[in-house]
Parts: C-alpha cells; structure tokens; sequence
C-alpha cells in the first residue's frame, strides 16, 4: 500500500468514531414526566431550567439547581436528577432522581445515556468524548422511556 493510501487509511480511522457519533437528545419539553414509582426531590433553580435537562447541585450558589455539563469541570457534571418542569432562576424545580421517566425525546432501548458537554444536554454514552466527565443517567427502556439510576463517576475521559 501506497504511503498516501496508508495516510488516508489512518485519518479515515482517526475519524470514524467522531462520525459515528450522535446528538444530543431532542426535547419537547412538554411531553417531560415521570411514570408511576419514581422519586423525586425539589430545590430552587439557579437559572433558566427547562423540563428534560439533568441538573446538579451549585454549592458555590447556595445549593441552587442549574444544568448538568460534562465539560465544564467535575462539580458541573455532578447530576442529582432529571427537571419535570421548566424554572426560572429563584424560583422552586422538582426533579426525578430515579425511576422511568419520559425525556421528551425518542430515546433507543438498551442506549446508556450521559450527561452532554452541552448545558442541560442528555447524550448517548457513544458521544463520550476526551475531558468530558463521565455520568450515567440510565438507560433507555422503550421508545419514550430512560430508567434513571445516577452513576457520578467522577472520571474524565482521557
């Protein structure tokens, strides 16, 4: 093989997982709810929230709820549970912690789902990508349905 078939072999290769990778889920917000069994918690936003985005806890902004992020250091990526319903900053937000929950979007059965680099973004774990900080949200378990079991692994995806 030619070196610039070799070459171009191995940036095809390089490229791949890249390509292969897919978006974030899209939400309708208003089609975000838990099903019967699930636990729940309340706190106070600490920014605009919509229904469907993972939250964590900001113990640098009295313990507000604000969007979970991958790439934005470990405490951001911290998720205590999914938002039912859209809050403003101040204002109350209850979020599912465990259990089925409806994300608003198609979701595909048996995909592990993260914690997005996108604010509030929710990921299937094949978009992992370096400097994210890895936290499992669940799996999907049919269609319109991810069974939320919250792993904060706390390690970075070298």
């Amino acid at each position: 093989m030619s070196g610039l078939r070799k070459l171009l072999l191995a940036l095809l290769v390089a490229l791949l997982p890249s390509l292969a990778c897919a978006a974030d889920l899209t939400v309708t917000a208003a089609n975000v709810a838990k099903f019967t069994g699930a636990t729940t918690d309340h706190g106070t936003a600490g920014e605009t929230i919509t229904a469907g985005q993972p939250v964590y806890i900001d113990a640098t902004d009295s313990g507000r709820l604000k969007r979970c992020d991958a790439n934005a250091g470990l405490a951001n990526s911290q998720c205590v549970g999914i938002a039912l319903h859209a809050s403003s900053a101040g204002q109350p937000l209850t979020y599912l912690v465990s259990g089925e929950i409806n994300p608003g979007a198609t979701v595909t059965v048996g995909t592990v789902y993260v914690v997005s680099a996108n604010a509030g973004g929710i990921a299937p774990v094949s978009d992992l990508a370096s400097g994210w900080y890895t936290t499992i949200l669940g799996v999907g378990t049919a269609s319109n349905k991810i069974y939320v079991s919250l792993v904060k692994s706390g390690v970075q995806v070298p």
